[in-house]
């Protein structure tokens, strides 16, 4: 199926998000598509995908005009967009999941559930997954469910896949399944567009890519063709990643700013650690490996039992999470749209929300000094912001984030957590993210970043405790932190060479 995009401009009121773009993709092509955070990636396939139309341009298909005007048209057409966050229903079975809105009925009006699961099977059996379509979703992996939308695809002969971020709850071993699915189905004639920041995953599984910045298309070409310079250059105007982090400081004092031992809870076991005053520590392993679990803990969020001290006070275990933030701790959480922000809400409420439940003592809100914390944030993180009364959904992901770091800068917290604090953000905001996290740790803050990105953690890291299973396997020193030693010591490799 030949797809082409013509002359496509959107405005949103007054603001072009898109403007005067043109994208073509050909029958069994991977097309990466990418741009900073609000460059007009989403909107494009959004308009593709029948969720927008365009305010002007043509969409044809095997060189036929076609009007998409919703999403059913769409995934008639054989378009379907597997998006960041997963359209599923965690309450359903897989099957059910599968046939939403399409189910097979008998001669009766009554579903034919047999029928649907055979068919599901037969999708699985193509994608060479093992998936029970009689499963409860809930109960499935992430990269489980990402197969499970993959194969909904497959099942209504669609031809087109857009996938969004598709690989941000993924483990490496996980990426690499669906890269060998995805090659498997473009054999077939099945086409994707991928749109992801992660820089190696892009040179990996694509073959073209189309850049756009601030809505306009900027370059396109073989991947082949270029490195990974030129493509950041071609996102954000200029080159950026070797001299940016060219020299590592390290602004660690001698005051222990939180101490952590014997900790022990569900999905980690005997975690003992101290984080001076502007120290960075990185916490990394596979997915697993307790990562995600320690984040948890150290925010109250889940259950533990050992030893947490800040500033020399302790932390009973059973605190709850406004207790820890009380006590300075801040937390920028993994899965942002899920866990950061009120999506309800607007991106005043948001920004404030910390400091309101930290430090407000006053009896009523002054929308002045909202104001005023909301200008200082949006100065200090050069977040690009319309009205702060919109949204916080009307940003784009890079600046939900800012404002999600903004709020915890509000209550001044002495311990600040980064769990995969660039999730789904462009490589010029990571950038910014890093920046600030060096200058935060210059001010004497103590800082955990939780990634599983070894560039994040050289750039910024210290020293980095390394997990498996649930335990400190190493704790690698600023000049020891290397892919090869985070790799070797992820998987466990040392412990079996002394086994052996």
């Amino acid at each position: 199926m030949l797809v082409e995009m013509k002359g496509i401009t959107k405005d949103f009121g007054p603001v072009r998000a898109l403007d005067n773009v043109d994208f073509k993709i050909d029958a069994g092509e991977i097309i990466g598509l990418v741009g900073e955070n609000g460059a007009g990636k989403t909107t494009l396939m959004n308009i593709l995908a029948g969720t927008y139309f365009a305010t002007k341009g043509d969409v044809f298909i095997n060189e036929e005009k076609v009007q998409i005007n919703n999403i059913r048209v769409a995934n008639l057409l054989g378009i379907r967009f597997i998006r960041q966050e997963l359209n599923l229903c965690n309450d359903l079975q897989v099957f059910e999941n599968m046939f939403l809105a399409d189910e097979i009925k008998n001669k009766y009006g009554l579903l034919n559930k047999k029928e649907m699961i055979q068919q599901s099977e037969m999708v699985f059996k193509r994608m060479n997954v093992n998936i029970d379509p009689e499963s409860i979703m809930r109960d499935l992996q992430a990269a489980e469910k990402q197969l499970v939308e993959i194969a909904k695809a497959l099942l209504f002969k669609c031809e087109l896949i857009i996938m969004d971020e598709p690989t941000t709850a993924l483990s490496t071993h996980e990426i690499t399944n669906l890269f060998k699915i995805m090659r498997l189905l473009v054999k077939e004639g099945v086409s994707f567009i991928y749109i992801s920041h992660k820089m190696p995953e892009l040179f990996d599984i694509c073959e073209k890519y189309y850049v756009l910045r601030d809505g306009k298309l900027v370059s396109q070409g073989e991947f082949e063709d270029i490195d990974e310079n030129d493509l950041t250059e071609m996102m954000i105007g200029r080159y950026l990643l070797d001299e940016e982090f060219s020299e590592h400081t390290n602004s660690s004092r001698e005051e222990v700013a939180i101490s952590v031992k014997n900790l022990f809870g569900k999905g980690f076991n005997n975690i003992t650690f101290d984080v001076h005053k502007g120290e960075v520590l990185a916490i990394t392993g596979l997915q697993g490996s307790g990562r995600d679990d320690i984040a948890d803990a150290l925010f109250g969020e889940v259950s533990f039992s050992g030893l947490l001290e800040i500033d020399g006070k302790q932390i009973k275990p059973g605190s709850n999470i406004r207790k820890f933030m009380k006590r300075g701790i801040g937390l920028v959480p993994r899965m942002r749209k899920e866990r950061g922000i009120h999506n309800d809400l607007s991106i005043y409420d948001n920004i404030n929300m910390a400091y309101l439940n930290t430090k407000f003592k006053d009896l009523l809100i002054s929308n002045k000094k909202v104001h005023s914390r909301y200008i200082q944030s949006k100065k200090a993180l050069d977040i690009r912001a319309g009205n702060p009364r919109n949204a916080i959904t009307s940003l784009s992901g890079g600046n939900q984030q800012k404002v999600i770091l903004g709020k915890w800068l509000e209550t001044d917290a002495d311990v600040l957590l980064f769990d995969n604090p660039t999730q789904g953000i462009d490589v010029g905001t990571k950038f910014e993210i890093y920046h600030l996290i060096a200058k935060l740790a210059k001010q004497g803050k103590a800082i955990i970043v939780f990634s599983p990105e070894f560039l994040e953690i050289y750039k910024v890291a210290d020293k980095c405790i390394v997990l498996y299973k649930g335990t400190i396997n190493v704790v690698l020193d600023r000049e020891d932190i290397t892919e090869k030693n985070i790799m070797y010591y992820s998987t466990g490799a040392n412990l079996e060479v002394e086994n052996a």
